[in-house]
């Protein structure tokens, strides 16, 4: 994807770019005209009727986010919780809902515009990183919701919800049609299927002029970068033996230990900021045998499409240099050590700039709240549309959470920080939406 380099995008603004939430922005990244827009937006009757719907109906977003969190959705199986996010749909009314063909939940809220034009889509992501047979079990202590997944993105879910029912309470009328998804396939080895299929296959892929992404889970946050990533299974396979009989040939463990050290010898850049990790290892049979596969898994991330496919090429380059290695090394009689090289996970890398409506007009947004937005990069739905030059971003799910992909992830429901997040998304939505 061709892009502005971020330097040049930011020049004018007088900004410096959070990335992992450490930098935090100098000016103020909407105009005043953007200002303008969204106080118009949000003095209309029919959005303060909207606004106020957030606020009664606070209490059935907290049960909400229980009651789904405490549907399964490990990796590849979000079936049960797609059903019934899929009923909450209907009931809240929306339109043409649905169950693509990869388990993503549609629905369309029409707007007054010429039917089949185009449309906003506004998702969250239905999967968890936890697998099958772990205890999602909510526990509550005051404000704060502890469980697998209660925020990454079962709030992001619940928000989702709140929004849709908000806009049918004020019954708001938007120029461009509105598309919710409950998607598949976020987390892990998922690899943003349900995103990359709605964006390439899915009905809807023509008519998508704007995304949002609800899954950040702090109250200023505007995720506008996407971090791309490469992940391998890389398989070094020879012919095995015995330990003592077979000493001398070639072993895959060797090639692979070699690759590995290899690999930690690439020099990276700090900024855009670039990265790779060994992170799983496996393979051989017995203490007493030289093992005929090991196998490694690899995981490589960069701010930068360019500088991703840079380290791509040097890191397979490394693997390929370390099984040349071994075999120039030991014994290659009864077969050489060759490497198997399966792509296991490509998330495209790229960005909204600073400067695009929709990042001025969500930031406006968040100001209504005396909320500074701050801009960062991650890795979420969002780098899809991102790669494709379609503006998107992410938004937050929930004003505080912690913990999040491990056992004891949790979220503060408190009323108040929460609906300043849910106020300030649903001005962002409405501004991308056409409303003035």
């Amino acid at each position: 994807m061709k892009r502005l380099a971020m330097k040049a995008m930011l020049a004018g603004a007088a900004l410096s770019l959070s990335v992992g939430g450490l930098a935090q922005s100098s000016a103020p990244l909407h105009s005043p005209a953007d200002a303008r827009i969204l106080a118009t937006i949000k003095a209309r009757p029919a959005v303060k009727a909207a606004l106020a719907a957030l606020e009664s109906e606070h209490d059935q977003w907290v049960d909400t986010i229980v009651a789904l969190t405490q549907i399964p959705a490990p990796p590849f199986k979000e079936g049960a919780r797609a059903k019934a996010y899929a009923e909450r749909f209907r009931a809240a009314g929306l339109a043409d809902v649905e169950i693509d063909e990869v388990g993503n939940v549609l629905g369309l809220r029409r707007g007054t515009g010429k039917p089949g034009g185009k449309l906003v889509v506004v998702s969250a992501h239905l999967d968890t990183v936890f697998p099958e047979g772990t205890d999602v079990t909510v526990r509550r202590e005051g404000n704060m919701l502890h469980a697998p997944g209660v925020g990454d993105d079962v709030a992001g879910l619940a928000t989702q919800l709140s929004l849709i029912k908000a806009l049918a309470a004020g019954k708001i009328a938007t120029p461009m049609d509105i598309l919710f998804v409950g998607d598949v396939g976020e987390e892990g080895l998922g690899d943003l299927r349900g995103i990359k299929h709605l964006f390439r296959e899915g009905k809807y892929k023509d008519r998508i002029a704007a995304f949002f992404s609800i899954d950040d889970g702090s109250v200023d946050g505007l995720t506008n970068g996407g971090v791309g990533s490469k992940r391998y299974r890389l398989t070094f396979k020879g012919p095995g033996g015995h330990s003592f009989g077979a000493f001398g040939l070639v072993n895959p463990l060797t090639a692979m230990s070699q690759a590995i050290v290899n690999i930690y010898g690439i020099a990276v850049p700090a900024s855009p900021k670039t990265t790779y990790s060994a992170s799983v290892v496996g393979g051989g049979s017995s203490v007493n045998a030289i093992p005929s596969e090991a196998w490694l898994q690899l995981d490589m991330r960069s701010e930068s499409a360019a500088e991703l496919a840079k380290l791509e090429r040097a890191v397979l380059a490394q693997v390929d240099a370390a099984a040349a290695s071994e075999n120039k090394a030991r014994s290659t009689r009864d077969g050489a050590v060759s490497v198997d090289k399966m792509l296991i996970g490509d998330r495209p890398a790229g960005m909204t700039g600073a400067d695009t409506a929709l990042v001025r007009q969500t930031a406006a947004a968040y100001a209504t709240e005396g909320v500074a937005a701050r801009l960062s990069f991650s890795s979420t739905d969002a780098n899809v549309p991102m790669n494709l030059g379609i503006p998107a971003i992410t938004i937050s799910r929930a004003a505080t959470g912690g913990r999040g992909h491990s056992l004891d992830e949790w979220i503060d429901i408190s009323p108040r920080e929460s609906l300043k997040v849910k106020r300030m998304d649903l001005l962002a939505i409405l501004a991308a939406a056409g409303l003035r």
